[in-house]
Protein backbone atom coordinates (compact mmCIF):
# COMPACT_ATOMS: atom_id res chain seq x y z
CA UNK A 1 0.00 0.00 0.00
CA UNK A 2 1.55 3.73 -1.17
CA UNK A 3 0.35 6.77 1.02
CA UNK A 4 0.10 9.65 -1.02
CA UNK A 5 0.30 13.71 -0.15
CA UNK A 6 -1.54 16.23 -1.23
CA UNK A 7 -2.27 20.17 -0.81
CA UNK A 8 -5.96 21.07 -1.95
CA UNK A 9 -7.67 24.71 -2.26
CA UNK A 10 -10.79 25.83 -1.22
CA UNK A 11 -12.84 23.25 -3.87
CA UNK A 12 -11.75 21.46 -6.77
CA UNK A 13 -10.95 18.41 -8.55
CA UNK A 14 -6.88 17.06 -8.64
CA UNK A 15 -5.97 15.00 -11.23
CA UNK A 16 -4.41 11.92 -9.52
CA UNK A 17 -4.27 9.32 -12.80
CA UNK A 18 -0.66 9.37 -12.71
CA UNK A 19 -0.22 8.55 -9.67
CA UNK A 20 -2.77 5.49 -9.96
CA UNK A 21 -1.30 4.10 -12.91
CA UNK A 22 2.45 4.41 -12.14
CA UNK A 23 1.80 2.76 -8.34
CA UNK A 24 -0.31 -0.48 -10.78
CA UNK A 25 3.09 -0.67 -12.88
CA UNK A 26 5.74 -0.59 -9.90
CA UNK A 27 3.31 -3.22 -8.08
CA UNK A 28 4.10 -5.19 -11.10
CA UNK A 29 0.51 -7.09 -10.80
CA UNK A 30 -0.87 -8.14 -14.17
CA UNK A 31 -4.67 -8.84 -12.98
CA UNK A 32 -6.13 -7.42 -9.98
CA UNK A 33 -7.73 -4.62 -8.20
CA UNK A 34 -6.40 -1.25 -7.62
CA UNK A 35 -8.08 0.63 -4.68
CA UNK A 36 -7.91 4.31 -3.82
CA UNK A 37 -9.24 5.55 -0.23
CA UNK A 38 -9.45 8.78 0.83
CA UNK A 39 -9.54 9.25 4.49
CA UNK A 40 -11.48 12.19 5.03
CA UNK A 41 -15.14 13.34 5.59
CA UNK A 42 -14.82 16.26 3.57
CA UNK A 43 -13.13 15.09 0.40
CA UNK A 44 -13.60 11.86 -1.89
CA UNK A 45 -12.72 10.18 -4.72
CA UNK A 46 -14.07 9.73 -8.33
CA UNK A 47 -13.71 8.84 -12.29
CA UNK A 48 -15.10 11.02 -14.29
CA UNK A 49 -14.07 12.61 -17.58
CA UNK A 50 -10.94 14.60 -17.75
CA UNK A 51 -10.67 15.67 -21.73
CA UNK A 52 -12.52 18.97 -21.28
CA UNK A 53 -11.70 20.90 -17.95
CA UNK A 54 -15.30 22.76 -18.61
CA UNK A 55 -16.58 19.12 -16.99
CA UNK A 56 -14.95 19.41 -13.79
CA UNK A 57 -15.83 23.44 -13.42
CA UNK A 58 -19.75 22.07 -14.40
CA UNK A 59 -19.28 19.00 -11.75
CA UNK A 60 -18.31 22.07 -8.82
CA UNK A 61 -21.22 24.07 -10.44
CA UNK A 62 -23.46 21.46 -9.91
CA UNK A 63 -22.53 20.01 -6.77
CA UNK A 64 -23.15 24.10 -4.97
CA UNK A 65 -26.13 23.90 -6.39
CA UNK A 66 -26.62 20.55 -4.93
CA UNK A 67 -26.09 21.50 -1.85
CA UNK A 68 -25.89 25.24 -1.16
CA UNK A 69 -24.98 26.65 2.19
CA UNK A 70 -27.52 26.61 4.49
CA UNK A 71 -27.65 28.59 7.77
CA UNK A 72 -29.78 25.93 9.47
CA UNK A 73 -27.06 23.70 9.31
CA UNK A 74 -26.45 23.27 13.29
CA UNK A 75 -22.65 21.61 12.79
CA UNK A 76 -20.20 23.95 14.44
CA UNK A 77 -17.31 23.76 11.95
CA UNK A 78 -19.76 25.22 9.34
CA UNK A 79 -18.71 23.04 6.33
CA UNK A 80 -21.86 20.69 6.29
CA UNK A 81 -21.98 21.22 2.73
CA UNK A 82 -18.74 19.44 2.07
CA UNK A 83 -19.78 16.52 4.26
CA UNK A 84 -22.67 15.94 2.35
CA UNK A 85 -20.86 16.34 -1.02
CA UNK A 86 -17.88 13.68 0.02
CA UNK A 87 -20.70 11.15 0.93
CA UNK A 88 -22.12 11.51 -2.21
CA UNK A 89 -18.88 10.86 -3.75
CA UNK A 90 -17.67 8.64 -1.74
CA UNK A 91 -14.42 7.46 -0.17
CA UNK A 92 -13.06 5.05 -2.60
CA UNK A 93 -13.18 3.46 -6.07
CA UNK A 94 -11.51 0.32 -7.63
CA UNK A 95 -10.14 -0.10 -10.69
CA UNK A 96 -9.36 -3.23 -12.42
CA UNK A 97 -6.28 -4.23 -13.47
CA UNK A 98 -5.50 -6.30 -17.17
CA UNK A 99 -2.41 -6.55 -18.20
CA UNK A 100 -0.86 -4.73 -15.97
CA UNK A 101 -2.54 -2.03 -16.51
CA UNK A 102 -5.63 0.38 -15.80
CA UNK A 103 -8.76 -0.57 -16.97
CA UNK A 104 -10.43 3.11 -18.47
CA UNK A 105 -12.75 4.29 -20.40
CA UNK A 106 -11.28 6.90 -23.43
CA UNK A 107 -11.95 9.60 -21.37
CA UNK A 108 -12.18 8.69 -17.79
CA UNK A 109 -9.88 9.93 -14.77
CA UNK A 110 -9.34 9.60 -11.43
CA UNK A 111 -9.94 12.34 -9.06
CA UNK A 112 -9.06 13.21 -5.64
CA UNK A 113 -11.92 16.23 -5.04
CA UNK A 114 -11.92 18.70 -2.25
CA UNK A 115 -14.82 20.09 -0.98
CA UNK A 116 -13.32 21.89 2.31
CA UNK A 117 -9.54 23.15 1.44
CA UNK A 118 -7.34 24.28 1.61
CA UNK A 119 -5.95 21.29 3.54
CA UNK A 120 -2.88 18.91 3.04
CA UNK A 121 -4.61 15.70 2.32
CA UNK A 122 -3.52 12.61 1.83
CA UNK A 123 -4.93 8.87 0.27
CA UNK A 124 -4.10 5.60 -0.35
CA UNK A 125 -3.51 3.28 -3.11
CA UNK A 126 -3.78 -0.32 -2.65
CA UNK A 127 -2.78 -3.35 -5.16
CA UNK A 128 -4.30 -6.66 -5.05
CA UNK A 129 -3.24 -9.16 -7.10
CA UNK A 130 -5.61 -11.68 -8.54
Amino acid sequence: MKKYRISTERQGYYDITLQVKEAIKESGVQSGICVVFVPHTTAGVTINENADPDVINDMILGYNNAFPNNTNYKHYEGNTTAHLKSSTVGASLSIIIDDGEALFGMWQGIYFVEFDGPRNRQYYIKIISE
